[in-house]
C-alpha cells in the first residue's frame, strides 16, 4: 500500500514487541515534572493511553507497508542468534495470518486503557495496572510476532502473570480463586506444550518455525509428530479454551475486571487457535491428520455445550451472570474456530482465523457493554436485572440498549455482520474435510455445530428480550445514565470494524487465503 523500507519495517515489528515493556517500566517511574496533570494516577493513566496508542499506530504503518500482493511471506524480519548452544534466535515476523492478529491485539489494549482512563477499575494503584496492561500486551503481541519455539513458549508464558494479578487485584467477587484456577490449569497445559515444543525442536534440530514449516514434518517420524502435537495441542486447547478444559474460563471472566474480560476474550484465547494454525498444521502435518478428528469432535461437543450452558443461564429463575453467560459463549464460539483448523482444509482453516478477529471484536464489545451495564445496575446478575418487567434499557438507556442488541446479534451470525463468515466457513470445510478424514463424522461435527448456531441464537434472543425490553421504569428507581463520550470512543471502533468485516469479508480473506495455502503445502507453493 505504501513503500517502506525493510529496515523501517524491521524497526517497526520490533518496536511493536519492545514497547510495551520499556512503557511498563516507565509507568513504575515517578511522572516528570509537568506531566503529572491533576494527579499521579491520572499521569499513569494517560501514559498507558500514550504507550498503547503509539503501539497501535505503529502496527497501522506495519499494515501500511505490508507487501499486500504477497502475504504468505515473512515480511519485517528480524533474525538475531541469542542461545547459541540451543540454536535459540530472536527471529521475528510478520504475514497475512499474524498481521490481523497483531492490529486486534494493539487496538483492543488501546482501547482498553482508553476506557481506564475515564472508568480506572476499583483497586490498588493504578500504577501497577497500567505496567500489568502493558506487560501483557508485549506478551501478546511477541507471540504472535516470533517464529522460534522457545520465543514462542516464552511469549506465550508471560501473559500469565499479568492476568493472574489483573483478576487478582482488581477482580470482583471470588476474584482470588477464579485468577488461582486460571494461572492452575494454563501452567499445567504449558508444561505439557512444553515438552511437545522440545520434542519437534531436538529430533528435527532446530527450534525455527519457518524452517520447521517448511519442512513440512518430513524430518519427523509419524509416532513423533503424534506425541508432539498430542503434547502441544493440550496446552493450546487450554489456552483455547477447548472442552472439557474451559472450566477455568466462566470463573475468570465472571471475576475479571471489565478490561481485563475484554483482553481475555478478545487477544488471549486467540493464542492458543494460532499455535494450532503456525506450529501444528505445517509442523507436524502427519500428527495433526491422525488426531484431527478427535479435535474436531471435542469442537462440535464445545459448540452445543457452549451453548446449553448459556441457554440455562439466560432462563428466568438460573441466577445467571451475564459475563459468565458470555464467557460461555466463548466457549461455543471457539469451538467454531477448532472445527474449521481440525478440516485440515484451507477453507476451515480460513474460516478459523475469520472467526477469531471476528469473536474478538464482537465478544470484546460485549464485555464492554455488559461492564457499562454493571457500572449502572451495581449487578451483572441477569435475574436482577430483568426483574419482574425486564430491564427496559430501549426505554432508559436507548443507545446502551441498541449497542446491546447490536452486539447480540453480531455474535449469533447474522448474515452481513462480522460473526456469519468464519462459522459459515467452518461449517462448509466440515461438510467437505480434508482426503483421508471420514467425511461421515465431520457431517455429524456439522450438523451439530449447525445446531450450535440455532441455540445461539435462541440465547441471546432471550437475553436481548429480558435486558433491553420492559415496562416503565418505577418512579422510585433513579435514572439511568446512556453512553457516555468515553464508552463512545472505545466501542464506536469496535462496531465499525464488526460492520466493515461482514460486509467485506474479502479485506480479511484475501490476507490470510494465500499464507493459509502456503503453510498447508509447507512453504512449496
Amino acid at each position: 500500500m505504501i513503500d517502506i523500507s525493510e529496515s523501517v519495517m524491521q524497526f517497526l515489528l520490533a518496536f511493536i514487541v519492545v514497547a510495551p515493556l520499556l512503557g511498563a517500566v516507565a509507568a513504575l517511574l515517578p511522572a516528570p515534572p509537568g506531566l503529572k496533570g491533576k494527579s499521579p494516577d491520572q499521569a499513569v493513566l494517560r501514559h498507558g493511553v500514550t504507550v498503547t496508542g503509539a503501539i497501535l499506530l505503529a502496527a497501522l504503518a506495519l499494515t501500511l507497508g505490508f507487501d499486500h500482493d504477497n502475504p504468505s511471506r515473512m515480511q519485517a524480519t528480524t533474525d538475531i542468534s541469542w542461545i547459541r548452544a540451543l540454536d535459540v534466535r530472536i527471529h521475528l515476523g510478520v504475514d497475512g495470518i499474524s498481521l490481523p492478529l497483531l492490529l486486534l491485539t494493539a487496538l483492543l489494549t488501546f482501547l482498553c486503557a482508553l476506557y481506564s482512563y475515564s472508568k480506572p477499575p476499583t483497586g490498588p494503584s493504578p500504577k501497577a495496572f497500567v505496567a500489568l496492561l502493558l506487560v501483557l500486551e508485549a506478551g501478546t503481541l511477541a507471540t504472535f510476532a516470533v517464529l522460534d519455539l522457545v520465543l514462542f513458549f516464552l511469549a506465550f508464558e508471560m501473559v500469565l502473570v499479568p492476568m493472574y494479578f489483573l483478576i487478582a487485584r482488581w477482580g470482583g467477587e471470588g476474584r482470588r480463586a477464579a485468577a488461582g484456577k486460571f494461572i492452575l490449569y494454563t501452567l499445567l497445559g504449558s508444561v505439557v506444550m512444553l515438552l511437545g515444543l522440545l520434542l519437534i525442536g531436538i529430533k528435527a534440530g532446530t527450534f525455527d518455525m519457518v524452517a520447521l514449516a517448511t519442512d513440512n514434518g518430513r524430518g519427523l517420524t509419524t509416532s513423533v509428530q503424534v506425541t508432539a502435537v498430542l503434547a502441544i495441542g493440550l496446552g493450546l486447547a487450554v489456552k483455547t479454551p477447548m472442552w472439557p478444559l474451559h472450566s477455568w474460563l466462566p470463573d475468570a471472566h465472571t471475576a475479571a475486571p471489565t478490561v481485563g474480560s475484554v483482553l481475555l476474550a478478545g487477544v488471549l484465547l486467540k493464542m492458543g487457535t494460532y499455535g494450532f494454525v503456525r506450529i501444528a498444521l505445517p509442523i507436524a502435518p502427519d500428527g495433526m491428520h491422525t488426531l484431527a478428528p478427535y479435535l474436531a469432535a471435542f469442537a462440535a461437543a464445545g459448540i452445543v455445550y457452549g451453548s446449553l450452558a448459556c441457554l440455562a443461564l439466560a432462563r428466568p429463575g438460573a441466577k445467571g451472570d451475564l459475563k459468565r453467560l458470555i464467557a460461555y459463549s466463548s466457549v461455543g464460539h471457539m469451538g467454531f474456530v477448532l472445527l474449521g483448523i481440525a478440516t485440515l482444509t484451507p477453507t476451515g482453516v480460513n474460516g478459523a482465523l475469520f472467526a477469531n478477529i471476528a469473536h474478538g471484536l464482537i465478544t470484546g464489545l460485549l464485555f464492554f457493554l455488559v461492564g457499562g451495564v454493571k457500572d449502572r445496575y451495581g449487578t451483572a446478575d441477569l435475574d436482577t436485572l430483568a426483574g419482574a418487567t425486564g430491564a427496559a434499557l430501549y426505554g432508559r438507556a436507548p443507545r446502551l440498549g441498541a449497542l446491546l442488541a447490536f452486539a447480540a446479534v453480531a455474535s449469533l451470525g447474522l448474515p452481513g455482520l462480522a460473526g456469519f463468515w468464519g462459522e459459515m466457513l467452518a461449517l462448509f470445510a466440515a461438510f467437505d474435510p480434508a482426503e483421508g478424514l471420514s467425511r461421515p463424522a465431520y457431517l455429524v461435527f456439522m450438523a451439530l455445530g449447525g445446531l450450535g448456531t440455532l441455540l445461539t441464537a435462541a440465547y441471546l434472543l432471550i437475553v436481548v428480550r429480558r435486558v433491553c425490553m420492559g415496562g416503565p421504569r418505577p418512579a422510585d428507581e433513579p435514572e439511568l445514565a446512556d453512553v457516555q463520550p468515553y464508552e463512545l470512543a472505545a466501542w464506536t471502533p469496535l462496531v465499525a470494524l464488526t460492520v466493515l468485516a461482514g460486509l467485506w469479508p474479502a479485506v480479511l480473506l484475501g490476507l490470510t487465503d494465500p499464507a493459509v495455502q502456503q503453510l498447508l503445502a509447507g512453504g512449496t507453493q
